[in-house]
């Protein structure tokens, strides 16, 4: 496990697992987020977010955290391992409410990027009937070389955070 895509629905607990993962890995994480929106949440063009990602996939090791379906290819092409964060939707809505509640608004610097308005809860709401399976079709068209970890719940996602630490250690 040297480079690994982590994906899933906003407030599905992708940040947190990258950093976990990367400190586990001692590998360079990015949060997409950082990547795509600056300190006044414009985003990046779509061509320079996708040349950026080309160039964080092209290193020996990485974590890499963020959904952004019109660049997952450029991950998933690259990486050996996918981690789904596959929760349920009220776990993502109580996930993307509670960062609000214990980070405030804003970008921290850490991965933590907040700004939660209707098209955020729209798209958790909407994530496991409509991005879900698009996902699921890009894994699968992916190739048979990636190792794929779907992590249902956060019980789920403790334990194999440690059962990793376990054998890196």
């Amino acid at each position: 496990m040297k480079k690994v895509a982590v994906i899933g629905c906003g407030g599905s607990g992708k940040s947190h697992v990258a950093r976990e993962l990367g400190g586990i890995l001692d590998a360079p994480k990015t949060h997409l987020d950082a990547v795509f929106y600056d300190d006044e949440w414009n985003a990046l063009p779509m061509d320079e977010f996708t040349d950026i990602q080309r160039e964080l996939v092209a290193q020996p090791r990485w974590v890499i955290d963020g959904n952004y379906s019109s660049t997952l290819q450029v991950r998933l092409e690259a990486c050996d391992t996918v981690v789904l964060m596959d929760v349920s939707t009220v776990a993502a809505l109580y996930g993307v409410l509670s960062r609000q509640v214990r980070h405030g608004a804003g970008h921290k610097g850490n991965g933590v990027h907040n700004r939660i308005h209707w098209g955020v809860v729209k798209y958790v709401l909407t994530y496991r009937r409509k991005m879900r399976p698009r996902v699921m079709t890009k894994i699968e068209e992916s190739g048979s070389g990636t190792d794929v970890v779907l992590l249902a719940n956060r019980r789920q996602t403790r334990r194999w955070l440690r059962k990793v630490a376990a054998e890196h250690s």
